[in-house]
């Protein structure tokens, strides 16, 4: 890839900037948990697999969003990569789309129904992008593009999925409804609407019984819960709206340590860390790169 106005080889700093990198790691704990939580195991080429084209699909998404929202940005975020001539927005549509074919094409390679469900969520990926702005059901959309990386994942490790991933996804719906509630928030002083606010707490409630299971499921319920809370902190005080970015990037890294819990409620303690880890991972690399 070449600049929007020097043609000299992109930085490929811009190009982290545009996928939004530093999240990838809570993509990868949702394939993590959709496998565990549909009762299954995959090898370690299939994993593979899931993990690069469930990865190729996020950033050619982040691409995307950033390609529809160039005239938007324009007005209101000047300094994203397309609208500060960074890069040309023809390309980023382009290489969107191409990461999301890519994405496909893995899991079709994979089984079947794995690429079906991958259809579904680059599909579901370019609705939300193309019409996100002044959309009711966009926090929906969001929520439906995790979920779908659930089901990715456990419907390539085994045919018959447990329930437990259904109600597993159900649960990271509610939280990826409230954040991306939280996150269309950032132009307003004040929350207006609790209740889409209150379904961050949605996960917490349907995996209460990991409190009496003890061990590592217990100390994930406590930690996921103070972590909520410390993100909501940055937008609840008073009642007004004080730092949506920094609410949304806590509540966005929250989404590997909800996969923890839910890994570690159905017996998987390795892999719970593994998601701890990611966890640490994307806030290690907002630091760097913006989850937003």
């Amino acid at each position: 890839m070449r600049t929007a106005t020097t043609g000299r080889p992109l930085d490929p700093r811009v190009l982290l900037e545009l996928g939004r990198v530093s999240n990838l790691p809570t993509v990868w704990s949702n394939v993590l948990a959709g496998m565990v939580l549909a009762g299954g195991w995959l090898d370690t080429g299939p994993l593979l697999a899931v993990l690069l084209a469930a990865s190729a699909m996020y950033v050619g998404g982040m691409f995307l969003n950033d390609a529809f929202d160039a005239e938007i940005d324009l007005r209101e975020r000047p300094r994203r990569p397309i609208p500060s001539g960074r890069v040309a927005r023809r390309t980023v549509f382009v290489a969107g789309f191409a990461l999301l074919g890519l994405g496909f094409a893995l899991l079709m390679a994979v089984s079947a129904i794995a690429g079906l469900i991958g259809l579904g969520l680059a599909g579901a990926i370019t609705l939300y992008d193309a019409w996100h702005k002044g959309n009711l059901l966009s926090p929906l959309l969001m929520g439906l593009c995790r979920v779908l990386v659930y089901l990715i994942a456990g419907y390539a490790a085994v045919s018959a999925p447990d329930p437990a991933l259904a109600l597993g996804a159900g649960a990271l719906l509610a939280y990826l409804i409230g954040l991306t509630y939280v996150a269309k928030q950032e132009g307003l002083n004040e929350v207006r609407n609790l209740w889409p606010v209150a379904l961050l707490a949605v996960p917490l409630l349907y995996a209460l019984p990991a409190l009496a299971a003890g061990g590592l499921a217990m100390l994930l319920w406590i930690v996921f819960a103070i972590w909520v809370g410390y993100a909501l902190s940055f937008v609840m005080g008073g009642g007004h709206m004080r730092n949506v970015p920094r609410t949304v990037v806590s509540l966005i890294a929250g989404i590997a340590l909800l996969d923890g819990l839910l890994i570690a409620w159905h017996g998987v303690g390795s892999l719970a860390l593994v998601a701890v880890g990611c966890f640490a991972m994307t806030l290690a690399g907002q630091r760097w790169i913006s989850g937003t």
